[in-house]
């Protein structure tokens, strides 16, 4: 009996908790509140030139935040009693996401539509729709946007490829394991350094020992960076030749996990080695098939490294992805206004993308499993 009361001392039922104490609570979070959104507005309206008070920075209205955001988890306990507890379990980490990923997201979208040149002596200032305008118009960007189709259409064949190798290493072949750790050699270079490795020195034009190879086979000036079509394809081989043993390992993973007897069923009806691929493999390994891909395509979105490197978007904006076309938004133009408006966009873009995407497979993937 006194233990249960002992533990009756720590627990605050909803029922119990005083009128003068709701009072107080909803009175803090709501003062907090009102000074966190004051504080926003005045700043706000500094920024955009609507009034002459302000603070110097938003350092404030982050402190602000956090004050409101401790009261918030404090009065939680202070109104609800146990029920409030409860909530301490995720609004803390709600917060810190709020405060991490949100208000970043708000910061950059303040940016986007602002004229922001590092070079200017009269710093941020907030232009409207310009930036807009001026991407609706910028036929470089829209250059990088089609030139990403490219590269995410090769993954198709980067996904072929790498089935093939997981299939053949699935096999019992001669030093397997030996294969197993030359294919994921590539994986572990950084992309600068395939770039450095590879585009800068192997695939030179004068003394590159590829080049060099392709003068003895017959090709008179090899440049595989010179004419716009073949600089792309040489981007795609050293991105794909880096990503492909990541596709490949979490293939043969997929592989190694399939049932030995609906294979082995499969086989005892007669089924040619073409048809058990077809018709069994295939479909039942679509589930790490659409995985691999979409991961594959998150980081084909993100290509930048290689390009950099090697040829910096050229020739003429040729081999140029969305991403180091804002890199050099940024580096050599200091436009951190317009570039930051391009990332936004392509965001946005990359989400509804790939929400369709995996809609659409999710569809596929359903359907085809369902006939096994």
């Amino acid at each position: 009996m006194s233990t249960m009361e002992g533990d009756l001392l720590h627990t605050v039922e909803t029922g119990s908790i005083s009128a003068s104490r709701r009072l107080w609570g909803y009175a803090a979070l709501w003062v907090s509140a009102a000074w966190f959104a004051v504080s926003f507005m005045l700043q706000a309206s500094h920024d955009l030139g609507w009034a002459q008070w302000g603070f110097e920075n938003w350092r404030p209205v982050l402190y602000a935040y956090f004050i409101w955001a401790a009261v918030l988890c404090v009065t939680r306990v202070v109104i609800h009693g146990e029920a409030g507890k409860k909530a301490l379990f995720v609004l803390p980490a709600a917060l810190f996401v709020v405060s991490m990923v949100v208000f970043p997201l708000l910061f950059a979208l303040w940016v986007g539509f602002s004229d922001w040149n590092l070079a200017s002596p009269t710093g941020r200032q907030f232009n409207g729709l310009d930036n807009l305008r001026q991407m609706l118009g910028d036929a470089f960007y829209l250059n990088a946007l089609i030139n990403m189709g490219y590269y995410v259409l090769a993954i198709a064949v980067e996904y072929a490829i790498a089935f093939g190798l997981a299939l053949l290493l699935n096999q019992e072949i001669v030093a397997r394991k030996f294969w197993r750790v030359t294919f994921l050699l590539p994986l572990m270079l950084s992309p600068v350094a395939v770039g450095w490795m590879v585009g800068k020195s192997m695939l030179e034009t004068r003394f590159g020992p590829i080049a060099r190879l392709a003068r003895w086979l017959g090709w008179e000036n090899p440049s595989f960076f010179g004419d716009p079509l073949t600089a792309k394809f040489s981007i795609m081989i050293m991105d794909a030749w880096t990503f492909i043993p990541f596709m490949m390992i979490m293939l043969l993973a997929g592989l190694q996990s399939l049932s030995r007897e609906v294979l082995e069923a499969a086989e005892v009806d007669g089924a040619t080695k073409w048809q058990r691929f077809w018709q069994v493999i295939f479909p039942l390994m679509l589930p790490v098939s659409v995985t691999t891909v979409m991961i594959r395509i998150i980081f084909k979105l993100k290509l930048a490294d290689i390009i950099i490197t090697v040829t910096a978007g050229g020739p003429g904006g040729a081999t140029d992805s969305v991403t180091s076309f804002i890199y050099r938004e940024y580096r050599d133009r200091s436009n951190v206004g317009y570039g930051t408006l391009l990332a936004l966009v392509y965001l946005a873009i990359i989400v509804i993308g790939m929400t369709t995407l995996i809609n659409v497979s999710d569809r596929i993937v359903k359907r085809m499993t369902g006939r096994i």
